[in-house]
């Protein structure tokens, strides 16, 4: 199970892609306009609240099962920040479907802790009912 979880991190950071959730959507007012539809604006407000929590638990299952000399050559002050970019990067480079956007969203909002987070991201695969 630590195992599939464990790829599953690895695969979302990689594929895709602290604990703040993204933005709960417009206050009131206009909409700003930046040329982005209001699906591509939840999309990219997701990918980056979601960026640094990936990251903050790939560090942290890191430190659980890595050895303390393994996990020094991680040199996280560099690699760290780097990834967290890409994974942004990389989830906010397709257009994603409303339904995964909001699976990004509502697990953000609901879970805290790593592993229920990956077990919700889990339902990105599932097929829309």
């Amino acid at each position: 199970m630590r195992a599939t979880r464990s790829a599953l991190l690895v695969t979302l950071l990689l594929a895709c892609g602290g604990s703040s959730p993204p933005p709960a959507g417009p206050g009131p007012g206009p909409a700003p306009d930046d040329g982005l539809t209001e699906i591509r604006r939840r999309q990219n407000a997701a990918c980056e609240a979601l960026g640094p929590v990936l990251t903050a638990c790939a560090v942290e299952d890191a430190r659980t099962t890595m050895t303390p000399e393994e996990f020094d050559q991680l040199a996280l002050e560099q690699t760290a920040p780097q990834h967290t970019a890409e994974f942004i990067e990389a989830c906010e480079a397709p257009d994603l479907g409303s339904r995964t956007v909001r699976v990004y969203e509502v697990c953000l909002r609901e879970e805290s802790e790593c592993e229920p987070l990956l077990a919700c991201l889990d339902h990105v695969h599932d097929p829309a009912p």
